[in-house]
């Protein structure tokens, strides 16, 4: 992931075809991204992709999320959100990854060090897909979360696979990248997605947020239609 530009490296792509609702800019073009590289998939100021512009404009859509104070658990933290976020008065920010520099405590996501009910609220964005014990990942997801809380919790998803389809003799880089499609995936997840979750404790609610914009604005925004937000609650 970028982090953000000199107005110098920015100002080629300034234009008004396109609009990054993270950071507020306008731009003629973005940057291509991805193993097979998408046109116009990455914003050349905050560095956000498609499944970012998407999530802030639902979270900015449904400020109920965000009362007067919360506990948020950011897992595998983008900078794009990462520093939006901890600026926020009323976030009590916590930020964790198994390697990354950028968060606040280094943890796996199986094993996390934090008590059980602790968190309000989680994001954790095409983080899952890179866990070879996934189920294990969602129920400690589930544990810390509070009674009541929530978590946005997305995957790349192929819904032509009714299973999601995933290999344990597939170990190399190459290999999982012929399968997967990215050589760092360990799975491709099909539409039992939502039984593995459910299966952790989840609620789940999966909005079609991006289809109640006008087409013209997902164009503008240049996110995916088809991508839909994939909203967990644990119970009270």
């Amino acid at each position: 992931m970028l982090s953000e530009r000199s107005l110098r490296d920015i100002l080629p792509y300034i234009g008004t075809r396109y609009h990054c609702p993270v950071c507020g800019w306008h731009f003629r073009r973005m940057l291509p991204f991805g193993v097979s590289p998408r046109p116009d998939a990455q914003c050349p100021r905050c560095g956000s992709l498609e499944r970012h512009r998407l999530i802030w404009l639902y979270l900015k859509q449904c400020p109920e999320l965000f009362p007067c104070s919360i506990r948020l658990l950011h897992v595998a933290p983008e900078p794009v959100f990462c520093r939006i976020l901890r600026g926020l008065p009323n976030i009590d920010y916590v930020s964790i990854d198994i390697a990354s520099p950028l968060a606040m405590m280094r943890a796996d996501l199986v094993a996390l060090p934090l008590y059980d009910n602790c968190i309000d609220a989680i994001l954790c964005i095409h983080v899952l897909e890179h866990i070879v014990d996934d189920r294990r990942a969602m129920r400690e997801l589930f544990r810390v979360l509070r009674p009541g809380g929530w978590a946005i919790l997305q995957t790349p998803l192929d819904l032509s696979l009714r299973a999601t389809y995933e290999d344990a003799s597939i170990t190399t880089p190459e290999g999982r990248l012929r399968a997967y499609g990215q050589s760092d995936h360990v799975r491709c997840y099909g539409r039992d997605y939502r039984d593995r979750l459910e299966a952790a404790g989840f609620v789940v609610h999966v909005d079609c947020f991006a289809r109640t914009l006008p087409s013209h604005k997902r164009a503008r925004y240049r996110i995916f239609d088809h991508e839909d937000i994939w909203y967990c609650a644990k119970p009270m």
